[in-house]
């Protein structure tokens, strides 16, 4: 798996979303509305998710391994960096 584009949008809604982003997977396969969190342990990636019936949250889309994890966190905060580093 490569992951070959990433998209950024920032946002600065006064809380702790930062952002939304975007990753395109081998070209051909898409991620939208993944978000940019500034937790307690600083910025990190919440995938898609819906709320269900019972109110719970449930994500959509999720990596299955640590390793899936930090690919896809490292590209979309090396993006965010990238965009704060151009203002």
């Amino acid at each position: 798996m490569e992951i070959t584009s990433v998209s950024v949008q920032k946002v600065n809604d006064g809380n702790r979303l930062r952002g939304y982003a975007s990753v395109k997977i081998d070209d051909c396969f898409a991620i939208k509305g993944m978000r940019i969190i500034d937790g307690n342990n600083g910025l990190h990636i919440a995938m898609p998710n819906r709320r269900k019936s019972d109110g719970k949250f449930v994500d959509i889309v999720n990596p299955t391994t640590q390793e899936c994890r930090d690919k896809f966190t490292k590209a979309i905060l090396d993006e965010y960096n990238k965009i704060l580093d151009e203002e």
